[in-house]
């Protein structure tokens, strides 16, 4: 079999494809596809709203809308539940390669899970954290209207007079400076709960008076995402090999004093929305399916992407030994945290074992995106390779 090397244009630090077979996709044969197959048809309907000739990645290193169309009809026939018809239909309808970071084709992988939280619609007694709507005054900037290199990047701010200014800082923000502007949509009873939120992107609520409430991400201040981990590994509180969500959440817990310190040395700000319907919601604009759902950088990787990964995740006890991680997911999130071309961030979905797995995982891996045969064929009949230099 020829291996082709493709190198998308214009995208920095180097993402390659290495063309693969199948058969070189470690326990593919045992995945349950058919879960994938249900998450790719959401996307598959996200696709359906785009122009044909819309460009799926930074120079259309996922070719073009059109170049899934027959795919996502097909899709459609499959029976729902059945693995071996939806096996065959991602090794009829695609091309698996190997994403490599250069030379390197190994990454960090993530997990991240929808947290519950308690609040109310109103502030009183133990509910004095907001949680905050899309302010009235934030602009969001999609740079790749104006650089086309910058395609997955936007900057956030608002305006001061007749210029674009960097909206205020976590630590601002808590400290009331949005008041005007930013109406708090509902009232929880723990700051670090509503911190944690804030990098889940989405949870539900219970709610004092009777029902729930879920939240989904409506926007960013734009400021810089910090893991705070990394403050209190420098400090000597913990080490890599026992930073986890958990141990964090226990420290800011034990340590309230100097919790909002630590906490606001990530500027990021979150704002939410409330979600109607299935949920939560990811940034392609589809719900998300529970461990079939993976968070990308889209600078390099396009949102809709089947993606196989080989990789490990912590077992729901801590004291268990890790357990293999092979399985096809589809790209349908983004994260502040999850930056370069081999990096991913898996979606665990709700509950206690989702919140121990995802606040555990963080493990090297590889991945590998299946393309559209098309695509693969052009690639082949041109002998097409893109210098990304």
């Amino acid at each position: 079999m020829l291996l082709h090397l493709y190198r998308p244009a214009a995208v920095p630090d180097g993402l390659v494809l290495k063309q693969v077979a199948f058969d070189d996709l470690t326990g593919w044969r045992k995945d349950r596809q058919s879960q994938t197959l249900e998450a790719f048809g959401k996307s598959c309907a996200r696709f359906e709203t785009l122009p044909e000739k819309r460009s799926l990645g930074a120079k259309g290193v996922a070719g073009t809308v059109g170049d899934w169309r027959q795919s996502c009809l097909a899709a459609k026939t499959i029976p729902r539940g059945d693995d071996p018809a939806a096996r065959l239909f991602f090794e009829t309808r695609f091309t698996p390669y190997q994403a490599h970071n250069r030379d390197d084709p190994t990454g960090m992988f993530t997990g991240y899970y929808e947290p519950s939280l308690r609040g109310s619609l109103v502030k009183s007694g133990p509910f004095q954290t907001p949680l905050y709507a899309r302010p009235d005054d934030l602009i969001t900037v999609e740079l790749k209207n104006f650089r086309a290199d910058m395609r997955g990047r936007r900057i956030a701010g608002r305006l001061d007079g007749s210029r674009l200014v960097p909206y205020p800082e976590r630590k601002q923000i808590i400290a009331g400076a949005m008041a005007d502007q930013a109406k708090p949509l509902v009232w929880v009873d723990d700051n670090v709960s509503a911190f944690f939120l804030h990098i889940q992107g989405s949870g539900r609520v219970a709610l004092a008076g009777g029902g729930e409430m879920r939240v989904g991400y409506a926007a960013t201040n734009g400021q810089p995402y910090m893991a705070i981990g990394r403050e209190l590994i420098r400090r000597g509180v913990m080490t890599k090999k026992t930073v986890s969500l958990q141990t964090i959440r226990a420290w800011l817990k034990e340590n309230p004093a100097a919790a909002p310190g630590v906490m606001n040395m990530n500027k990021s700000f979150v704002f939410f929305r409330e979600l109607i319907g299935d949920g939560p919601i990811g940034a392609q604009g589809v719900a998300l399916t529970q461990e079939r759902s993976m968070a990308v950088d889209r600078k390099y990787i396009p949102l809709g992407v089947p993606i196989w990964l080989e990789a490990t995740a912590p077992a729901q006890k801590a004291d268990r030994p890790d357990q293999k991680l092979h399985r096809l997911l589809v790209a349908q999130d983004t994260g502040g945290a999850i930056r370069g071309p081999v990096r991913g961030d898996i979606f665990w979905g709700y509950g206690d074992r989702a919140e121990q797995i995802a606040g555990r995982m963080k493990h090297a891996g590889r991945y590998f995106l299946l393309l559209p045969k098309t695509i693969a064929q052009r690639i082949e009949a041109t002998g097409e390779k893109i210098n990304a230099d």
